[in-house]
């Protein structure tokens, strides 16, 4: 029996349900935005801003992410990204590093389902 679409999304941490209730039942909208996020660079800019120990970037990239995986019920990326952006926003940037690679784990598991439903090799 194949998985719903909203099951196969959850193993990447993509909550379909709440995204549903975000966009009004409207899942052409939510796809096309969901799948805009292969393209959003506050990951990127995040871990570069933590490497050069500039943390007000950081907090301002991590607050991004935040937002935008938190609007798109990118649910296990928002989870992660909210304790640093947090962290960071307290003044505290060794406590944000600690979580910097459940981050990276979010963020890959994320964008694999993305893409998977992108080419269709998504159950569901």
């Amino acid at each position: 029996m194949a998985e719903t679409l909203a099951e196969s999304l959850a193993a990447y941490g993509i909550d379909y349900v709440d995204a549903m209730d975000r966009f009004a039942d409207n899942a052409d909208l939510y796809k096309k935005m969901a799948l805009k996020y292969l393209q959003d660079d506050h990951y990127v800019d995040l871990l570069a801003a933590m490497e050069a120990k500039d943390y007000d970037t950081a907090y301002k990239e991590a607050h991004s992410l935040k937002g935008v995986s938190g609007n798109l019920s990118l649910a296990t990326l928002y989870k992660v990204s909210a304790i640093i952006s947090d962290a960071l926003h307290n003044g505290e940037p060794q406590a944000a590093q600690k979580h910097m690679e459940d981050l990276g784990k979010a963020q890959a598991k994320t964008v694999e389902g993305l893409e998977a439903w992108s080419n269709g090799t998504l159950e569901g």
